[in-house]
């Protein structure tokens, strides 16, 4: 038994040590994205084109790159817990008709488009951060909401009974079992959520809300195609290490919902 047992452990450590060397690509994609916010000249460089815009010396890169990432994290962290709540209540009280009415508005509100949303957060909230900020909110928390009660319905009905027979709370069994188990797949809808949100963010600087939209919106204006990739570029690559990053979350939740 005791010769057995150093196998077993080498093949438990495996996927973790995998685990480990997938977190290289998004550490490219992170020394990428510093590389074209802090030295756009050299992609420009290489690329042949320059900017013929007033507009480059007027407004650092990073600085954009930083609006625009405060936008998305203060947009994600506002409605990604709302939507875990009413995906985890959609569940619970599913008997009260509260799920069929959150799946059916989610479905109707993914048919609009995010420059709709936004158009339509202005007269709410004016222009600036207030309206983008409120219309990411809404709009990131749709793939989380969907993902949430996906999850929770695909716990096993057999893990929740055992729970109950070891005497478990509603909480407790949420808390100790649904939700571990569920993991990977909200996990998931946060990617996406995200990776909305980082996306549908260039279109707030058309709201005034600054951000890497607004050498794209310039650069379109002036026929301006450098001015173009200086806001492309780093939001495409924003967009792939949020994705990369946490598909590596998501490989370690699965990793975790399988040792429960």
């Amino acid at each position: 038994m005791n010769g057995g047992s150093p196998g077993r452990a080498e093949e438990a450590a495996r996927p973790e040590a995998g685990l480990g060397r997938s977190w290289l690509f998004p550490a490219l994609l992170l020394a990428a994205l510093f590389l074209a916010v802090l030295r756009f000249d050299l992609i420009e460089s290489l690329l042949g084109i320059r900017s013929r815009g007033l507009f480059v010396s007027r407004i650092p890169l990073w600085e954009l790159a930083l609006q625009h990432l405060g936008l998305v994290a203060a947009s994600s962290a506002a409605g990604v817990p709302i939507a875990l709540g009413l995906g985890i209540a959609a569940v619970r009280f599913s008997k009260t008709g509260l799920r069929s009415l959150l799946v059916a508005a989610g479905s109707v509100a993914e048919t609009f488009p995010s420059a709709a949303v936004l158009a339509l957060a202005v007269p709410l909230a004016g222009f600036g951060f207030a309206p983008t900020f409120l219309a990411l909110s809404l709009y990131g928390m749709l793939p989380v909401l969907h993902n949430t009660i996906a999850g929770l319905e695909s716990v096993p009905e057999a893990a929740v009974d055992a729970a109950r027979g070891m005497g478990m709370k509603p909480c407790q069994i949420l808390g100790r079992v649904q939700l571990p188990l569920a993991l990977p797949v909200i996990v998931a809808g946060i990617r996406t959520s995200v990776v909305i949100n980082i996306a549908a963010a260039t279109l707030g600087a058309a709201m005034g809300a600054g951000g890497l939209g607004l050498p794209i919106i310039s650069g379109i204006r002036g026929f301006d195609t450098a001015l173009i990739l200086r806001g492309a570029i780093p939001s495409a690559l924003l967009a792939l290490f949020a994705d990369a990053s946490l598909r590596r979350l998501e490989d370690r939740a699965l990793i975790t919902a399988g040792r429960a």
